[in-house]
């Protein structure tokens, strides 16, 4: 008899197990695409409005489980529980919009046509959509695809990251107790092997990732083959600009909570920091003295500022990027070195001294580790972060603020700015990427339509 095959989580602030689950069989799993289809076919045909209500009352449920699911967040990936409280509200706010703005996002539209006639464009429902899910915001990954879609008619399957496998199965349960029909939200419980015959199976028709690149290569290769339309959100090294007129404890402030929010593990955090020289050395000094009073510990406690790294591996490559850079020519100013004891604790690190070909220059350092990198003026901070194969989002600090709304606008080559701030996602505006950090929009209506099928009815 063959063993049977265990997801297992683990806590990283201690490196011991929490739970193990049962992994489906293949028959499993394909008995949950059919049934998850065999439930689209009846919400499809349900009046927007009464979607609305439902996706409605998920964020009232979201709430309602907000503790809950924060510790369990915490427990199993090691964000602090403050934030993840956080997390979930920005999960209920998206409920909330997409209730409130969905309807009328869907309303069919009428045109004149040339000739005479009327035509009509409808945006009707695709089928069972399949989302491949990370770690780092276990809840919010999740809300940001399926409300969307399940506001447009769909179905959703989803494939979480087997650390956070409680907490899918808890988003489950609550998506089941606010109403929504049984089967429509289906967890999968699989391998990579048998999540490559998910994209496959002819039932599924639009996959969507949030991952790294080269995963992203993976499913986008997979669903093209299929013919299956994707939406790829693939990380960043977001750039954030501080110019010489900028106000500079706003900025080191809000630069310092960019890098360190979330431990770190953020694919839109702030990561390169690109200063103009005239106020690098000022920006520095202060920068550095806040990233080393960065407490790491605990993140059940309110006095830690971050928690563990999510994972053993993924603190380890972390470091020997940093190594890899110091190695190369890179300096670091504070930090920069694995601490003794239980978990996967790294601590708040700057570098300075960059240069491209390092990988805290080139590359995505998914942790809190900061790169500090001299620009000679604006137009050179520019340069320097558009010289990145990642467009996912990034940061303009200046007085000026028409001014760096034209340097956002017209050269910004990113899905994402934020002048004068950090920030991770809003409901009313569209989340992604250009480039190496993926394709497609999500929130703000724009998730909306990328999983229908855009209808065009024409009337003689």
């Amino acid at each position: 008899m063959s063993e049977e095959k265990m997801l297992k989580t683990v806590n990283p602030a201690t490196g011991k197990s929490i739970k193990e689950y049962k992994m489906m069989t293949t028959d499993e799993m394909n008995s949950a695409v059919t049934s998850c289809h065999e439930a689209f076919l009846e919400w499809k045909n349900k009046p927007a409005e009464e979607r609305a209500k439902i996706i409605s009352n998920i964020g009232k449920k979201l709430d309602d489980h907000k503790q809950e699911l924060a510790e369990l967040m915490t427990q199993e990936m090691g964000k602090l529980v403050k934030q993840g409280i956080q997390e979930v509200e920005l999960c209920s706010g998206i409920c909330d919009y997409t209730a409130e703005n969905g309807p009328l996002s869907l309303q069919d539209e009428e045109r004149d046509l040339p000739e005479g006639g009327k035509g009509y464009i409808t945006y009707s429902p695709l089928g069972v959509i399949y989302g491949i899910q990370p770690w780092n915001f276990p809840a919010y990954q999740v809300v940001r695809y399926s409300i969307a879609s399940l506001m447009a008619g769909n179905g959703i399957l989803l494939k979480h990251s087997e650390g956070v496998t409680g907490s899918a199965l808890l988003l489950e349960k609550i998506y089941l107790e606010a109403g929504l029909p049984e089967n429509l939200f289906k967890v999968l419980l699989i391998s990579h092997d048998q999540s490559d015959a998910v994209i496959e199976h002819k039932l599924v028709r639009g996959v969507t990732l949030t991952g790294s690149p080269a995963a992203g290569r993976i499913i986008g290769k997979k669903a093209g083959e299929n013919l299956k339309k994707s939406v790829l959100e693939l990380g960043s090294n977001d750039a954030y600009l501080v110019l010489e007129d900028a106000d500079l404890e706003l900025a080191v402030k809000t630069c310092v909570m960019g890098r360190i929010y979330n431990n770190g593990e953020t694919c839109v955090a702030a990561k390169r920091f690109i200063v103009v020289e005239k106020v690098y050395d000022q920006f520095k000094k202060a920068f550095v003295e806040q990233m080393s009073q960065v407490k790491a510990g605990d993140p059940s406690k309110d006095e830690s500022d971050i928690g563990p790294m999510a994972r053993k591996d993924l603190r380890e490559e972390l470091h020997e990027q940093v190594e890899e850079s110091v190695k190369k020519g890179a300096k670091v100013l504070c930090g920069g070195k694995i601490p003794d004891g239980d978990g996967f604790f790294y601590p708040a690190t700057v570098l300075d001294n960059l240069e491209p070909g390092m990988p805290a220059y080139d590359d995505e350092l998914f942790g809190p580790v900061a790169s500090l990198i001299k620009a000679k003026d604006a137009d050179d901070a520019m340069r320097i972060a558009n010289s990145s194969r990642f467009g996912l989002g990034g940061g303009i600090f200046s007085k000026d603020e028409e001014k760096a709304r034209e340097l956002a606008k017209y050269h910004f080559d990113t899905g994402m700015v934020f002048i004068n701030s950090f920030g991770l996602a809003k409901p009313s505006m569209p989340f992604g990427g250009v480039k190496d950090s993926g394709f497609g929009r999500e929130h703000g209506g724009f998730g909306l339509h990328e999983f229908v099928n855009v209808k065009a009815i024409m009337l003689a």
